[in-house]
């Protein structure tokens, strides 16, 4: 690795000086009542900056459309390491581990064919970012063990903090000191292939004044060769009250990654031979170290009327990414983002309004170099990677009967996109600048009805646009990196759907259709080199988003006793296509499976303990290939966790996983055509695991 252990220990030295909440994601929302009201808190313990998980969920399921939530409660006493076990039972939400950390995180198709990090989907801690100012991102800033719970907005209804990606916005909200479980949390874990994890959290309160700090410390050796993995994450946010009216709060954040990558396989690998790593990932040492700095802040003011919020932000980002060729990045994000809310009484009707803007930027020294055992050999290119979005948006609620809303809003934006291939080298003596500018209106309507507090149902129609970031637009063909023009991808969706709960049953159901144009599509041109882009003419994406909790049996034990069996289950229908294309006709778009489901069945005891066996069915695995000639077999996976929270903050949970060592393929880097293209693209799954943990919050 390119780093060495000095700045390991200039890292943990710096944190220790600044640093001295079950089976089924809850998706029931908790609206306010018929009318909906707005709910008052004294102001002395009202932050402006910081909510609860209840206020927040509250929040989140004012929204006309499909929305998802997580509590923090759900999986902070389990095993968490990626966010697979953060989002796996929210409905629409398609994720799969690939190694480590890295995974895909697709819904409605974002990043469908990708076979690396993330797109079409916006990235927000608390609300804030963390995408790259083009759009692309990772996940490692994101740590399950610091966070208090999470949003999900499926497709246009990002639209709420300003994102009209297809895939919509996933808003990952940490806690503060005013909300966090305990002053101090302290953590230990550890399992199969040599994982080993520890973490500590400690908060306090002081008058105005209040913060928190997380650390965490990740090692795991991997389930296949060449996969070790070392994650240091740490996160904090320290508040100060100036008065009732004005609250500021800064975030602060570390994030090193050190992981080796084992590569792609064939199918026949992948489903035999699971374990070991593709040839070229150990000549070349491939691996993917980085280095991030976050830093940002929150300022709210409360008005005579509403509350505006302005959110500023920077990170810095290294990379030493040793692949087809060495890919030495270093680049900085930085960005304000003004936001007003407020409710408004017109005419005796309640109305909800949201408008903000968005300005952020971001500059990328990109350099490759020839990849010799993993070092930098000669250098192939020396470019510049400039990217600058001016953004503005509004939504606007009226609920002109007491139980319905009329939601309008849109967003209009300007993207722009600079590179700059400064030449000067053997391979490319040319200097080059290019760049392309992107713009939109991209407008929302809807309605809500809410029959009564607990249920709730919504129409809506969106249009969506994803601007092209650099891994699209920069395509490297036989060791020549250069600017490849697309258009951004611009979509209209129509959704309908309800969500609610009665009595012991709890529904979140959606279903919806989406009419693509330029739909940004990746193809695999060699097992070792990213993926290159192409807009597709015109497809056709569509399916269901279901999730179901029913408590089938209450006090088994005795009358009062407190005790309960719960069945939950997912179903994801994905039925993406391409429409009356030239080489593709109507087949269907590679990467994701049609059919996802998953159920659990648990138990629990009002003093701790529960209990549940899961089942993860995929009854036809995705094609491959948008030609459809190579499609990986479907499977079944069993797993078991259990756990018992004692009274005294003290937990502990087993967590076991594919009890039966099915073989399977968990993700796919997509080709054209199988029949002409290499077909080492497939991810293995992991084999059966087991993974404990303890958990002390005092």
């Amino acid at each position: 690795m390119k780093y060495a252990l000095a700045r390991r220990s200039a890292f943990a030295t710096g944190v220790s000086l600044l640093f001295a909440s079950r089976a089924f994601a809850q998706t029931t929302p908790e609206p306010a009542a018929t009318l909906p009201a707005v709910i008052v808190q004294g102001q002395s313990d009202q932050s402006l900056t910081s909510q609860s998980v209840a206020q927040d969920k509250r929040k989140l399921f004012e929204t006309v459309g499909s929305v998802g939530f997580v509590d923090g409660d759900d999986f902070q006493n389990t095993y968490a390491f990626t966010l697979r076990d953060v989002l796996k039972n929210v409905p629409g939400v398609f994720v799969q581990n690939r190694y480590g950390q890295e995974l895909r995180l697709s819904i409605r198709s974002s990043g469908i064919a990708r076979s690396y990090h993330t797109r079409g989907l916006e990235i927000l801690q608390d609300g804030i970012p963390t995408n790259l100012a083009d759009g692309s991102g990772d996940y490692y800033q994101i740590d399950p063990i610091a966070l208090q719970s999470v949003d999900v907005y499926k497709g246009g209804n990002g639209l709420a903090y300003g994102s009209s990606m297809q895939g919509g916005a996933i808003d990952f909200i940490t806690p503060t000191a005013r909300t966090a479980e305990a002053p101090n949390i302290l953590r230990l874990e550890g399992g199969s292939y040599g994982t080993v994890r520890s973490s500590a959290q400690f908060s306090r309160v002081l008058g105005p004044l209040d913060f928190i700090g997380t650390f965490s410390v990740n090692h795991a050796d991997g389930y296949r060769d060449h996969e070790r993995g070392q994650y240091e994450q740490f996160n904090a946010n320290i508040g100060y009250r100036f008065s009732p009216e004005v609250e500021t709060r800064f975030y602060l954040g570390v994030y090193v990654v050190d992981q080796e990558l084992p590569g792609t396989l064939s199918l026949s690998d992948a489903l035999n031979n699971p374990t070991k790593a593709a040839p070229s990932a150990l000549s070349g040492d491939q691996a993917r170290d980085t280095r991030t700095e976050r830093i940002a802040n929150k300022t709210s003011v409360k008005l005579d009327v509403g509350q505006l919020d302005v959110v500023t932000w920077a990170i810095h980002k290294s990379l030493y990414h040793p692949i087809f060729q060495v890919l030495d990045q270093d680049g900085w994000t930085y960005g304000i983002a003004p936001r007003y809310t407020a409710t408004l009484n017109l005419g005796g009707m309640r109305n909800d309004v949201i408008a903000g803007a968005r300005f952020f930027g971001g500059n990328t020294q990109a350099r490759q170099y020839v990849n010799v055992s993993g070092n930098e050999g000669t250098q192939t290119l020396d470019s510049t990677q400039s990217a600058y979005n001016y953004e503005a948006y509004v939504e606007d609620r009226l609920f002109f009967l007491p139980t319905v809303a009329l939601m309008a809003g849109f967003k209009a934006l300007r993207d722009v996109r600079q590179y700059v291939d400064h030449g000067g080298l053997a391979a490319d003596p040319t200097y080059k600048s290019t760049s392309e500018t992107f713009s939109g209106v991209n407008p929302k309507l809807g309605l809500l009805w809410q029959p009564s507090r607990e249920i709730q149902a919504y129409v809506d129609v969106t249009r969506s646009q994803d601007v092209p970031d650099f891994s699209d637009l920069t395509q490297t063909f036989s060791n020549t990196t250069q600017f490849t023009p697309l258009s951004a991808q611009h979509a209209w969706t129509l959704e309908l759907g309800t969500r609610g709960t009665r009595d012991r049953v709890s529904w979140d159901l959606t279903a919806y259709r989406s009419i693509v144009r330029d739909q940004l599509l990746q193809y695999t041109t060699s097992p070792d080199i990213p993926a290159s882009t192409f807009n597709a003419n015109k497809t056709v994406l569509q399916g269901v988003e279901a999730g179901i909790s029913v408590d089938v049996l209450r006090n088994l034990t005795s009358r009062g006793a407190g005790d309960k069996v719960t069945l939950s289950g997912v179903w994801n229908l994905s039925d993406f296509r391409f429409k009356d294309d030239p080489v593709y006709g109507n087949n269907r778009i590679a990467g994701v499976p049609v059919n996802v489901m998953r159920a659990v069945l648990g138990y629990s005891r009002p003093n701790g303990f529960h209990i549940s066996a899961s089942v993860d069915w995929v009854p036809a695995g995705a094609w491959a290939d948008d030609a459809n000639t190579l499609r990986v077999p479907g499977y079944t996976l069993l797993g078991l966790q259990a756990g018992m929270d004692f009274k005294n903050g003290l937990s502990v949970f087993l967590d076991a996983r594919n009890l039966t060592n099915k073989r399977y393929v968990s993700d796919i880097s997509t080709v054209a055509d199988a029949r002409t293209a290499s077909t080492a693209i497939f991810y293995p799954g992991e084999g059966r695991s087991v993974f404990a943990g303890v958990r002390y919050a005092f």
